[in-house]
């Protein structure tokens, strides 16, 4: 399912991210199939817990998987959602880098939908 490059610049955990949201977009991995286990993976990988588990955060940031407690974590159901998610989130980063806070980014946001800006 995943292997890692030990010769990229890339780093384990992105490695892992950009693999399963890979699969994800391809159709490989399906709405609502369970991923392994951090553990599972980081010892099949032999990599630390921390690092699956920071692959796994980032992809339930960017809406590609979810985390049911217990019960593990599962791909999500809708491609729409999940890009509208993505680019939430990098909206998020681009606009803190700038400076602006959550609320700030929102209102801008709902300024926006109120009077869009013409090109």
């Amino acid at each position: 399912m995943i292997s890692l490059d030990a010769t990229a610049s890339e780093p384990p955990y992105e490695q892992i991210r950009r693999q399963v949201a890979d699969q994800v977009e391809r159709g490989e991995l399906q709405p609502g199939d369970r991923l392994p286990t951090v553990r599972a993976l980081a010892d099949e990988l032999g990599l630390a817990a921390n690092t699956v588990a920071r692959a796994y955060r980032e992809l339930e940031h960017s809406g590609v998987i979810e985390t049911r407690g217990r019960a593990g974590s599962f791909v999500t159901g809708d491609l729409v959602e999940r890009r509208a998610k993505e680019a939430a989130a990098d909206y998020l980063t681009r606009t803190r880098a700038l400076g602006l806070s959550g609320p700030e980014a929102l209102a801008l946001v709902r300024r926006l939908v109120d009077h869009p800006v013409r090109p």
